[in-house]
């Protein structure tokens, strides 16, 4: 246990016990009061070892750990046990809360069957009349007990294989672990359990499934609706509901803090029309293109797409309340063309979106900064480039939310 703490600790089942002890509280009670970041780390440490011992480690990593995890699960999780790993892959509360709301509209008693430290069965323990939850770790088993606190009585946890049947007429839950975690798309084999592992185990009965944003859904042929959910503009989860919970076959969720959400689905009428550019250009949120309901989006807010296969929409108004892009200028992508742009209209900044091109923003971006200015009234500039048809097109615009 001795050693700076570090992404990625493991902690052992003794740590955990020794962690939710009194002289565990205290050994974290005396972490938190430490600045613990990497200039002051080894000094704090030092310390924290003279009054805790060998609990210095697991204390230090665990405040660590818990001051990211508050932004991401709530104020609640400031007393959480969680690791690294349990931390990327887990479920921004915002989140959970709505799928949680799901499964309580259905009235369903739930396993989680990945529970991991207890993050998504925290929200489901007050939401649905039945949650139980297990794990293949006995580390995150403990953990989640903690983290649970007062739920832990509506929400008991136990150690399980996700590939053994452990219960009974509850409906399964589970957030297969990534084993890659780039941005590329994900299949099967990149997640552990196997969706379908879990569908084959639990055909009695299929599982409602949480898999990372970036799965071909469509590639997974399984029944049922396909929610791809975001969260002030980040795509977050793909969850598949089995026909048992599903509504239309696709549905994208856009969840906003302190403003309301909304969601489209395949269900909703569609637009496939192109045409010339309009006023504005508006790039749909990422939960509405990757569960392929541009058109859909279209067809609400009368826009039309610039072309049949890129995902930029365009038209005279743009939906409320999104960052949409005021067309100035445009013209066949050419950088001496750009670069008159900005000295017109002395551009200081350059965002520079792309679709369908081989342009690559920053290269793009190293050509033309001679050109820009920057400086206290400088503008701030978005170039939007698109394949429109056989030919890149380079559109001159203004972000504004509208």
């Amino acid at each position: 246990m001795n050693g700076p703490p570090r992404l990625g600790h493991r902690f052992t089942a003794a740590e955990v016990a020794a962690l939710r002890s009194a002289p565990g509280r205290d050994a974290l009670a005396a972490a938190g009061e430490l600045v613990l970041d990497d200039r002051s780390l080894l000094g704090d440490l030092a310390r924290l070892r003279r009054s805790c011992g060998d609990l210095a480690a697991a204390a230090a990593e665990t405040v660590r750990l818990r001051r990211r995890a508050t932004a991401k699960f709530g104020p609640e999780a400031a007393g959480w046990l969680l690791t690294e790993a349990a931390l990327q892959q887990g479920t921004p509360a915002a989140v959970a809360r709505h799928r949680a709301g799901r499964f309580a509209a259905a009235g369903t008693a739930v396993h989680d069957l990945t529970c991991s430290i207890g993050a998504d069965l925290a929200a489901l323990s007050g939401a649905v009349p039945v949650a139980v939850g297990s794990d293949l770790d006995p580390v995150r088993v403990a953990m989640a007990a903690h983290n649970l606190g007062d739920a832990a009585r509506s929400a008991r946890v136990f150690v399980a294989d996700a590939l053994t049947r452990t219960s009974r007429g509850l409906l399964g839950y589970a957030d297969p672990a990534r084993r890659d975690q780039g941005g590329r798309r994900v299949g099967p084999a990149d997640l552990q359990p196997s969706p379908h592992e879990l569908d084959r185990v639990h055909a009695h009965r299929p599982p409602v499934l949480r898999m990372p944003p970036g799965v071909d859904h469509v590639a997974l042929a399984r029944p049922g609706e396909a929610e791809l959910v975001s969260l002030d503009g980040d795509v977050r989860e793909a969850v598949l509901w089995p026909p048992e919970l599903a509504g239309p076959s696709r549905r994208a969720t856009v969840l906003r803090t302190g403003a309301p959400g909304w969601e489209i689905s395949s269900d909703d009428p569609e637009d496939r029309g192109t045409g010339p550019v309009g006023r504005w250009i508006v790039d749909p949120d990422g939960a509405v293109v990757r569960a392929g309901l541009v058109t859909h989006y279209a067809a609400r807010h009368g826009l039309h797409l610039l072309d049949p296969h890129l995902a930029y929409l365009t038209g005279d108004r743009p939906p409320p309340g999104v960052r949409a892009f005021r067309v100035l200028d445009h013209a066949p992508l050419r950088p001496a063309v750009v670069a008159g742009w900005i000295r017109r209209d002395g551009a200081g900044t350059l965002e520079i979106l792309q679709r369908g091109t081989s342009v690559v923003p920053d290269e793009l971006r190293r050509r033309l900064r001679p050109a820009l200015r920057p400086h206290d009234t400088a503008v701030a500039a978005t170039l939007v480039v698109a394949r429109v048809g056989d030919r890149p097109q380079a559109f001159w615009c203004r972000a504004e939310r509208s």
